[in-house]
């Protein structure tokens, strides 16, 4: 889901309504040279390392509605970008990995560039959220406009459906995917003792986040999560591109 507002065009403002076909009507860009700025905007929640991509239209890093794959289920459960990077790389992807050099923290943004190939005119962007079990902020298949100027929309989280989110902090960094549990909390805000939420979820497709619930209870209660930090209502994400 996006909200996609337009800002300056060199050497001419064009109203949203002319612009809005541009993005809807199936031109296609060719090679382009990309400023691409990710902005998290949530108040206690991180994003590990991102990757931002440039593909063609037979490829994803996810579809909502459909069943998570393993490599995306290493990113949102703990933040490994590598399965992804490769499936990218096989499908002769442009992209960056990591611009952020690590945690983007809450607040903060990190800008990177991408020059695309011919055929990649596409745009995917995605990272884990911590803390969280297996949620994940992302953007699927943007298609890049074909006139050069700003463009800015938000994106929201989502759940991978891979594991239930039973907010409990195990402190367990990179261990294997379908494992229980949120693998850390980078801002040390978060509780310990927590009984879980839930041990199921219906909805095991990639589906929005709910968010998470959280509980004012750092020592006991059902979420090691405290409410007033680590609860969100999206977007969570604002994305800035700028096309050269």
């Amino acid at each position: 889901m996006m909200n996609i507002k337009l800002t300056a065009i060199p050497n001419k403002l064009l109203p949203i309504v002319t612009m809005l076909p541009l993005l809807c009507a199936g031109a296609w860009a060719n090679a382009a040279e990309l400023e691409i700025t990710v902005s998290n905007v949530t108040q206690g929640i991180y994003y590990t390392p991102i990757i931002v991509a440039a593909h063609t239209a037979d490829t994803s890093i996810f579809r909502s509605g459909e069943m998570a794959s393993s490599e995306l289920q290493a990113l949102a459960e703990g933040g490994d970008i590598s399965g992804v990077a490769a499936m990218l790389a096989t499908a002769s992807a442009d992209m960056v990995e990591n611009p952020a050099a690590g945690l983007l923290e809450p607040g903060m943004s990190t800008t990177t560039m991408l020059t695309t190939s011919d055929g990649n005119n596409y745009l995917s962007i995605a990272a884990m959220l911590l803390p969280t079990n297996d949620g994940f902020v992302g953007l699927d298949s943007w298609m890049l406009p074909t006139t050069a100027g700003t463009y800015q929309f938000t994106l929201n989280a989502y759940d991978a459906g891979t594991e239930a989110n039973d907010e409990i902090v195990v402190g367990m960094v990179g261990g294997p995917p379908g494992a229980p549990g949120i693998p850390a909390a980078p801002g040390m805000d978060a509780g310990t003792g927590a009984t879980g939420v839930t041990t199921m979820e219906a909805n095991t497709y990639v589906h929005i986040h709910r968010g998470n619930l959280g509980d004012d209870d750092d020592m006991a209660g059902k979420s090691d999560l405290n409410n007033t930090i680590h609860r969100w209502l999206n977007p969570v994400a604002e994305v800035t591109v700028v096309v050269k």
